[in-house]
């Protein structure tokens, strides 16, 4: 990446005038030789710290997780939709450290969820104030996930709000299982594969609240994503605004949601397809654990940019795959792709960035760049814990 340097510099000073704080991490970015691995526990524990702080920082001051930090215009405001799945991250990282401000924090993030559900049970898109706050599918399958986890840890209360989003996500599912309708406006047009992680929301609920539909409503969304599975893995209509080359990022939420119908059902079927996307992860990986951003239909890198979003969900992703099959190569490349982010990791910085993932690396990459999005730190806080918890109970040497 260093041969970067002098036109990113240039392109910084030049057009972007971005102030020097942005100019110094893209410096660092694009020298490989300062790259440390901090390890899992110090990670897990910057990681939730930082998430920590995103919820306190939030412009809107409501109990939600700030959407990101920016090195150009600071923090933004709480975004429902990531706030979501960040409480299961919070309510897990309470339990390992036995940290009961976590335990509170989690439940203030639902709280103000609820508050500001619809009456027909769904969730707007966007961050809060933001002009494209239409009832989503996709949002509302990631709060569900969050509802879910608060009826389990907290109880019933959580339970109408729950079954509210579940019940307008079944009320609106295409009979062939797909989501046509209410997609974010924030996205090109059309159903697409990665909503299989709406589906996983599905198959929360079902674990808590059974015999309602929803785990059936989940299935009939990964067949049908299925259906557009290739026969290496790669899936159609799996980008935000580019189906050509999709973003790792939306190729771990399709491949996820897989992961969880097998996980619902052991259908052998399901656990058969999530390899051919793990296969696919696996060949597309460079040496050190870096995956290109965007993939092409071949499991061909087009990016020269990794998205440490989509690092940390495949990181976890593959994991999972070594968990059911026992296939070394996917532990192997798990561990790489966790220790290729946390190599990325500023733990002296300002506590604005201090244990945050950036979305882009280096941070002038195409997928949020000079941002750190609250998920992209989530999505890391998870698969150290996973990461964790593996090396505990089943030590592996690493792979040469």
């Amino acid at each position: 990446m260093i041969h970067r340097l002098p036109k990113a510099l240039r392109i910084a000073v030049n057009r972007r005038r971005l102030p020097s704080r942005a100019l110094k991490t893209l410096v660092a970015d694009l020298n490989p030789a300062i790259r440390v691995d901090p390890g899992v526990e110090i990670a897990i524990d910057s990681g939730a710290a930082w998430l920590a702080r995103a919820q306190d920082e939030s412009t809107s001051h409501d109990g939600g997780v700030s959407r990101h930090f920016s090195l150009i215009s600071g923090w933004g405001s709480s975004y429902p939709e990531t706030t979501g799945y960040i409480v299961p991250t919070a309510i897990a990282y309470a339990h390992l450290r036995d940290d009961p401000t976590h335990v509170e924090r989690a439940r203030r993030m639902l709280d103000w969820l609820v508050s500001i559900q619809q009456s027909d049970g769904s969730f707007l898109a966007g961050a809060i104030g933001s002009r494209h706050a239409v009832p989503t599918t996709f949002n509302t399958g990631q709060i569900l996930i969050g509802l879910a986890a608060g009826v389990v840890s907290y109880g019933e209360r959580y339970l109408p709000p729950m079954r509210r989003a579940a019940d307008w996500l079944l009320k609106v599912q295409d009979p062939d299982g797909a989501w046509r309708g209410h997609q974010s406006p924030l996205v090109k047009p059309g159903a697409k594969t990665y909503d299989t992680h709406v589906a996983w929301g599905l198959f929360e609920a079902a674990r808590v609240d059974a015999d309602r539909g929803y785990g059936e409503a989940g299935m009939r969304n990964v067949r049908w994503a299925l259906s557009l599975q290739n026969e290496n893995g790669w899936f159609e209509q799996c980008s935000i605004k580019n189906p050509a080359t999709p973003a790792t990022h939306t190729i771990g939420y399709a491949l996820r949601g897989v992961l969880e119908a097998y996980a619902y059902s052991k259908d052998a079927s399901l656990l058969t397809a999530a390899r051919k996307t793990g296969d696919g992860l696996w060949f597309a990986m460079r040496n050190g654990g870096f995956l290109p951003g965007r993939i092409d239909r071949h499991w061909h890198g087009v990016a020269d940019w990794s998205c440490l979003t989509g690092q940390a969900q495949n990181a976890t992703n593959l994991m999972l795959l070594w968990r059911h099959t026992h296939d070394p190569r996917y532990l192997h490349a798990g561990y790489a792709s966790n220790r290729f982010v946390r190599w990325t990791l500023d733990l002296d910085g300002d506590r604005d960035v201090r244990g945050a993932v950036k979305g882009s690396y280096p941070v002038d990459g195409e997928y949020d760049p000079w941002i750190y999005p609250n998920w992209a730190t989530k999505f890391l806080v998870d698969s150290c814990m996973l990461e964790a918890e593996i090396r505990r109970a089943s030590p592996l040497p690493e792979a040469v």
